[in-house]
């Protein structure tokens, strides 16, 4: 059978917010390529695929003899789903490892799907609005609780018609609902607190968002559609992917975004991605859409966008602390009609970050730690990728010609005052 490649170009799609009626802007999506080996279609003749996940990688190989040498574990599957990665063989030959039906990890150290859920439903809330601008529902996690009081991260979006006056109730998993108060939030990284007074609730295991990897097992958990406790699973499918939502620039938010073909659905925003051993690694908080019109509903397409969990942890502690938060400043003023390649710098604040470092006016910014910028919204979702006061090397193409980088030390604002 031949292989095929296939290439989606996705400059129609339009991106929505994961949660009900909200709208999101278009931030990227020029082309995703399929590539990688070739593809195996499963058929009557041929009802199993097989691959070999190398152990240090994670990398996939197809196989067709379903052997794999030292070094690769063997994965195979069929119309039935995902058998897991093969275990080494018992005194009878037992069955390899299963990632679903039971057995606690795979080769790789996944736990079971089933594990996953266990460990992490018990710490995931949905969360419902009703004010008069509007009302709608989302999802959040429990990542701090003591004897009195809890607290819960989610998305800005999702309780924003609540600031100016509202009602914001949580559910628990046991289906006890307790109104919350909003402790804080951000705009600029649409990430919110909420808190109960409700003490000793489980609390999420955080993960490190800068060790995810490509391929990696990841793990959807929330209330798409108001159907709470709905776990579904994928892998991740990118990272830094720059994603802009909001509709005006008081409410527009840059999103260095982990991509996942997890289902993330209206409703799942602000709920954990989970990897596979059950630990957040990002708050869901998009999804692309094909949707014909930006006022039209529409579900997943494989597209999930998730705000990293360092980031998103960064942001919360803060909140916590001080019911306030902070972003990073380079002390720029971008200009948003260049049509060229990068960030063209039209303005610098005197004193600034930039200004301090000794960027001319009229540069342009090419790459930030060797991430390579393209335009104005990478330039402003790499920048917030970091912390307040962090030091970055900017490589700019001079107005007087040539390139040079510049080490910048970033300076630090209130997100929203």
């Amino acid at each position: 059978m031949k292989s095929t490649w296939v290439i989606f170009n996705s400059t129609t799609a339009k991106f929505k917010s994961a949660k009900t009626g909200s709208k999101i802007v278009v931030a990227f999506m020029a082309g995703v390529a399929v590539a990688g080996g070739g593809a195996y279609a499963v058929t009557s003749a041929t009802p199993t695929v097989a691959a070999c996940v190398d152990t240090k990688t994670k990398v996939m190989y197809f196989s067709k003899t379903a052997k794999c040498p030292v070094g690769r574990s063997l994965v195979s599957w069929n119309v039935a789903g995902p058998q897991g990665a093969q275990g080494a063989a018992g005194a009878a030959g037992a069955p390899g490892a299963d990632g679903v039906d039971g057995v606690t990890k795979d080769n790789s150290g996944n736990l079971s799907i089933r594990d996953i859920a266990a460990k992490v439903l018990p710490s995931v809330v949905s969360i419902a609005v009703t004010a008069t601008s509007g009302s709608g529902t989302g999802s959040g996690s429990i990542i701090q609780s003591d004897a009195t009081k809890s607290y819960i991260i989610t998305n800005n979006h999702v309780i924003s018609n609540a600031v100016s006056g509202g009602t914001v109730k949580v559910e628990l998993q046991n289906g006890e609902k307790v109104t919350a108060t909003i402790r804080g939030r951000d705009i600029a990284y649409d990430l919110a607190v909420l808190q109960i007074a409700k003490g000793n609730l489980p609390v999420m295991e955080i993960g490190d968002s800068s060790k995810v990897v490509i391929g990696d097992l990841s793990i959807a958990v929330g209330s798409p559609l108001g159907l709470s406790g709905t776990v579904t699973s994928g892998i991740i499918s990118a990272l830094n992917r720059p994603v802009t939502t909001g509709n005006t620039t008081s409410t527009e938010s840059y999103i260095d975004a982990i991509q996942t073909d997890a289902a993330v659905n209206p409703g799942n925003s602000g709920g954990p991605l989970v990897n596979g051993q059950g630990q957040m690694v990002g708050v869901n908080s998009a999804i692309a859409s094909l949707a014909d019109s930006a006022s039209s509903q529409a579900g997943s397409i494989g597209l999930g966008f998730s705000i990293p969990v360092n980031q998103a942890m960064r942001v919360a502690r803060e909140i916590i602390e001080t019911g306030k938060s902070t972003r990073p400043l380079m002390g720029v003023n971008i200009d948003p009609t260049f049509t060229g390649v990068g960030a063209k710098l039209i303005g610098l604040t005197t004193g600034g970050a930039a200004d301090k470092a000794g960027i001319p006016v009229n540069s342009v910014i090419r790459g930030i730690d060797g991430f390579v910028i393209n335009s104005d919204v990478e330039a402003i979702v790499r920048i917030r990728s970091y912390a307040p006061n962090a030091t970055v090397n900017v490589l700019v193409d001079l107005p007087s010609g040539g390139q040079q980088t510049f080490s910048v030390k970033l300076g630090s604002a209130l997100s929203n005052p």
